[in-house]
């Protein structure tokens, strides 16, 4: 029993890291109709800032979310407004061979730049783990979930309080109504791309002291990502975050009950019946 519980923690902690990776890609999806494939490519560059600080400025990857979140932000705008802006009236597909291409290209530079090695971020604080209850909890992922939780309920406030927050809604529902009220979606399409570019930074960094990196570590988590959108409907902030725990869990559980080498096998396994028996996810937002 000890075991399915340790699992359970785990499963937990992993998944609300999942699911910020596919908040900010639903949040994408939602307002813009773009699926990026360039999304986890935006979190392996979280993952590359987090390391880096720690190496070159011993700064805490945790810490060095206050630097590389905003910068995530501008950089994310700043794509939008010079390299994608024009290629969204081209359709759907046009979208998608084009941010499957910058994804490309953003790991083949982080390649060039980087090299192909395997890095980790070695904290001291990593080395004992905490025992609420005699069940095992690393510290850098407890630190993780606890920050998650936080960005997601900060996302929330945003999206719920402000009149931004309330525009990039009322896009995401109705963008014909929402631009015969007066609301710019030029600009609400920037700040959304902005916004899902932070969320994917913020995500790496989490991630980062858990994790190898990798250039194409990207390829992995992207392939996450649409299993957590669509177990949850694409489209549902909500519903990322309960496709990203349920991710989680399943891998966890999988892990400890099948095999460490079949947990991400499981995972896709849920994602293909899913999408046989509940095409528009289990919020039922996005278009089967």
């Amino acid at each position: 029993m000890d075991t399915f519980f340790q699992s359970l923690v785990s499963g937990v902690l992993t998944g609300s890291l999942y699911a910020m990776i596919g908040v900010g890609l639903t949040v994408v999806f939602g307002v813009m109709r773009i699926i990026n494939l360039a999304h986890g490519d935006l979190v392996m560059l979280g993952m590359y800032g987090a390391f880096w600080s720690h190496v070159l400025w011993r700064i805490d990857p945790f810490i060095s979310l206050v630097l590389w979140v905003p910068l995530m932000f501008l950089g994310g705008t700043l794509v939008y407004r010079f390299l994608l802006r024009s290629i969204i009236p081209g359709g759907e597909l046009n979208t998608l061979l084009y941010t499957a291409g910058f994804s490309l290209l953003i790991a083949n530079v982080a390649l060039f730049s980087w090299t192909g090695d395997y890095r980790t971020i070695k904290l001291p604080y990593a080395i004992t783990p905490l025992r609420p209850f005699g069940i095992a909890v690393p510290i850098p992922l407890a630190l993780a979930f606890a920050l998650a939780t936080a960005i997601t309920l900060a996302l929330y406030l945003f999206l719920a309080r402000t009149d931004l927050g309330r525009a990039i809604r009322a896009t995401s529902q109705n963008p014909e109504a929402a631009a015969l009220m007066g609301i710019d979606a030029g600009r609400v399409s920037m700040v959304t791309f902005g916004l899902g570019s932070a969320l994917a930074g913020a995500a790496g960094i989490l991630l980062a002291p858990s994790l190898y990196l990798y250039p194409t570590v990207g390829e992995i988590l992207i392939a996450k990502c649409f299993v957590i959108v669509v177990l949850g409907g694409l489209g549902s902030v909500a519903g990322a975050i309960a496709g990203g725990i349920l991710l989680g869990l399943v891998e966890s559980l999988g892990a400890v009950y099948v095999s460490v080498a079949y947990k991400d096998t499981i995972g896709f396994v849920i994602f293909l019946l899913v999408l046989l028996f509940r095409p528009s996810g289990l919020f039922g937002v996005g278009k089967s």
